[in-house]
């Protein structure tokens, strides 16, 4: 009898993954996970202490695959951030699961919008949209960001959650004017609010 294959701790963080993104986080468990692995829940409990460490592997693991999946953008000439927003969207619909785990859930708790912005994660985001910009200042770019991230982050809930049909051409037009004004009331005066 050839000896049973050892399981790796990224091989349940890869089944925990697989489950988030098919079937939603609510259902990984130390039974989804060893039974998706035809193993026992002994490695799953061995390399994880509990659930919810496993849950926060795998947070940081969609986090990395968001991250690239955003990046990815296929005419950056029309707009890198035309294209991140779209992808964005794009995203809530081709992995719902995902985008719930990752925006719609309190698996990390305590982290504010304006901390988010700042984290590791989102620098290349804001690279590359100081460069589409024409090199405004990093907290400008940073404004711009905020404004377009919750004008997106809403259009995408609202599809992540089925209550919109996605039309590509008219989240374009409107993105295009998300964009185009709050990068004007980045670049206008602050005392000039008006609210």
């Amino acid at each position: 009898m050839p000896p049973k294959a050892k399981i790796t701790r990224d091989m349940i963080v890869d089944a925990a993954f697989e489950i988030a993104r098919n079937q939603g986080v609510e259902n990984i468990n130390a039974r989804t996970v060893s039974e998706k692995l035809n193993c026992s829940t002994q490695p799953v409990m061995y390399h994880f202490a509990t659930i919810e460490e496993l849950k926060r592997t795998v947070y940081a693991k969609a986090d990395r695959y968001h991250s690239e999946y955003l990046m990815n953008i296929k005419n950056p000439r029309k707009g890198v951030m035309l294209g991140i927003g779209l992808n964005y969207i794009r995203f809530a619909i081709d992995e719902p699961h995902l985008f719930r785990f990752l925006f719609q859930s309190n698996i990390i708790n305590g982290t504010t919008l304006l901390e988010m912005i700042d984290a590791e994660e989102i620098t290349p985001v804001i690279s590359a949209m100081q460069g589409a910009v024409g090199g405004g200042s990093v907290e400008q770019v940073k404004e711009i960001f905020l404004t377009v991230f919750l004008f997106v982050h809403g259009y995408a809930s609202i599809i992540a959650n089925n209550s919109l049909e996605y039309d590509e051409e008219l989240i374009k037009e409107h993105l295009e004017r998300a964009y185009q004004g709050a990068v004007l009331a980045a670049q206008g005066d602050r005392d000039e609010k008006v609210i």
